[in-house]
């Protein structure tokens, strides 16, 4: 299993990481451990999680995912084999302490809650899970109006939620950080206020990346090289789309689109961009779901893609796209392809 460096930092993580958001309710706690053995064993060292997890968010099942981490950490002893992310809701959850977003006080209570949930005294990566001003990234936002905001209030909740984490980092309660569903400038904002303040510096953003959503190819790319602020890509299989499982109105059941009720993923113009990937990986002779994660791990600025499953066959299978070399061919049909459908969701 190849490693990347986390940002600037000496850590080195998998390119594969293993997401956990169905872990409390897709999943039982069994489940969970089954997936974290199997994952550990195939030699990945990267883990993400999120204080709203497991999904759909709910007071039933938030924070549920942490404290099944939490107790294989305890019944294994193995907390050492782990880089451990996790991650604060950036807006208001109404069922989520006060009700307000990520800032300097809310953070110091979601890291200590976090802990306690994790049954350990540290977490390695710890990000932000959307930029509460609003984002173009999260689900699929076609709304996001950025010249609605007071540049000055979102320069001043940056500069507070990072002397916050400075605090946590030189606690030890936290070792970096990072932000997800975040825009370019928001990153540069980051950047710039960490250097002129010796604040804590990103290592990395996680956002929405596959071959139906390609829109961190564009000038996300440009910031991620000279800053080396690497990609995680959550979402490599755009929510199971590129499996096919969806294809011609199916809704499998215990899917995601089937547990959630809905799926924004889906329509006719991602149904059409889909059935052109998965033909594409027939005619080559490549399982659909690997092809969609190794053209994630072929993009420079991908420092790990992150597999979510709710079966540890489906884990298995993901975890084999990192032995999956693209050729030439396969990679120019992919950008005829995006051409057709440069974005379908």
């Amino acid at each position: 299993m190849k490693s990347k460096p986390l940002g600037r930092t000496d850590l080195r993580v998998t390119e594969i990481c293993l997401g956990t958001m169905t872990w409390g309710s897709q999943n039982t706690e069994a489940e969970g451990h089954a997936q974290i053995d199997l994952a550990l064993e195939a030699g990945l060292n990267f883990m993400d999680t999120a204080e709203i997890y497991a999904v759909p968010r709910s007071p039933q099942t938030s924070g549920r995912t942490e404290e099944i981490i939490g107790s294989w950490f305890k019944k294994t002893g193995k907390r050492d084999s782990w880089i451990l992310a996790s991650k604060i809701a950036g807006g208001p959850v109404d069922f989520i302490r006060d009700n307000t977003r990520a800032s300097a006080t809310t953070i110091r209570q979601a890291v200590d809650a976090s802990l306690q949930r994790l049954q350990t005294d540290h977490i390695d990566l710890y990000q932000i899970h959307w930029a509460s001003r609003g984002s173009y990234n999260f689900e699929g936002s076609w709304t996001y109006a950025p010249h609605t905001q007071d540049t000055a209030d979102v320069l001043d909740n940056i500069e507070d939620m990072l002397e916050g984490l400075g605090a946590l980092v030189k606690e030890g309660k936290i070792g970096h950080i990072g932000v997800s569903n975040e825009t370019t400038w928001g990153i540069a904002q980051w950047l710039r206020i960490a250097g002129q303040k010796g604040l804590p510096r990103l290592v990395s953003v996680q956002n929405e990346f596959n071959l139906v959503r390609r829109q961190f190819d564009l000038d996300m790319a440009e910031l991620s090289h000279h800053e080396a602020v690497g990609l995680l890509a959550y979402s490599p299989l755009a929510g199971g789309l590129l499996t096919g499982k969806y294809q011609n109105g199916v809704v499998p059941p215990g899917s995601r689109a089937h547990y959630q009720k809905g799926f924004w993923r889906y329509n006719e113009q991602s149904e059409a961009a889909a059935a052109a990937y998965l033909a594409l990986a027939a005619r080559h002779g490549l399982d659909p779901a690997q092809m969609a994660i190794a053209f994630t791990l072929s993009r420079p600025f991908t420092t790990a893609s992150i597999i979510g499953a709710t079966s540890t066959e489906q884990l298995a299978l993901a975890i084999g796209a990192a032995d999956v070399t693209l050729s030439p061919e396969v990679l120019a049909e992919i950008e005829a392809i995006h051409r057709r459908f440069p974005r379908p969701i």
